[in-house]
């Protein structure tokens, strides 16, 4: 047996997020039977991210474990003769047997992307939340700031969140504007339950002036749900990129595939 971790793309708007489930179509399901058929037996696969509803990815990450002699890097050019249109695999490698996609992440990338036009846009309905409402990109960015580093986003989980501690970490926060599309980037060593689109909800607040740039620090503070805004739609969020050390990559030499 070897373990193989994919990266994958897909746009999320058909798919009911994307761990499988009974009530709608995931995007695991799609990509577990994809791999079964091409590997001749019966395949899982583990996410890096349990991406909601709506919610598309340009760098998730997945692994699963496979007696198939494909090679790790054909696994892109089989499987995209055969997944749908919106589901596309990027890469494919041998890791070692103890890798696990989700576990051992060390951080990820999130994007979210706003259309801030009057009447919407037809090309970018699908992957930008539009709010007519004009918004103040100043306040937003000095808001955003206060992000960074490391505190309790207690009162950044929506509910329905499982997670043991709420301290993460924000390494890196941007947010800029091109015309009338607002992106915000924010990476960090983990997410809560919903925790970016809440980020996006709160400055689309502020930059409404709905809310002061003091409101993520009033939240730290209060670790209340209710001091931030609204949950931002699903359809502007990306999971970007999913990043892990180096040595989880390292194969021992008794394993490691040979030219």
């Amino acid at each position: 047996m070897k373990r193989i971790l994919l990266t994958l793309e897909y746009d999320g708007t058909a798919y009911s997020g994307w761990q499988r489930q009974y009530n709608g179509l995931a995007v695991q399901q799609v990509l577990e039977e994809a791999l079964s058929r091409a590997a001749g037996e019966t395949i899982t696969v583990t996410g890096a991210s349990r991406t909601d509803a709506g919610v598309h990815a340009r760098g998730q990450a997945a692994h699963f474990d496979t007696s198939s002699t494909i090679p790790p890097e054909k696994y892109p050019f089989v499987l995209n003769t055969m997944l749908p249109r919106d589901i596309r695999v990027q890469t494919g490698r041998e890791v070692p047997p103890e890798f696990h996609a989700r576990f051992m992440t060390c951080g990820k990338r999130y994007t979210y992307r706003i259309d801030n036009s009057r009447h919407g846009s037809a090309i970018l309905r699908l992957t930008h939340a539009h709010v007519p409402v004009p918004l103040d990109i100043e306040p937003m960015q000095k808001a955003a700031q206060t992000l960074l580093g490391r505190h309790d986003f207690a009162a950044f989980q929506a509910s329905g969140g499982t997670a043991k501690t709420t301290v993460r970490t924000i390494r890196d926060v941007a947010l800029a504007q091109d015309g009338a599309v607002i992106t915000l980037t924010v990476e960090g060593d983990a997410f809560l339950y919903n925790m970016v689109r809440i980020i996006a909800g709160t400055l689309i607040e502020i930059g409404h002036g709905k809310r002061g740039t003091d409101a993520f620090s009033r939240a730290f503070d209060s670790l209340d749900r209710l001091d931030l805004g609204v949950t931002a739609p699903p359809h502007g969020l990306e999971l970007t990129q999913v990043f892990y050390p180096e040595q989880a990559f390292i194969l021992p030499d008794s394993i490691r595939w040979h030219e």
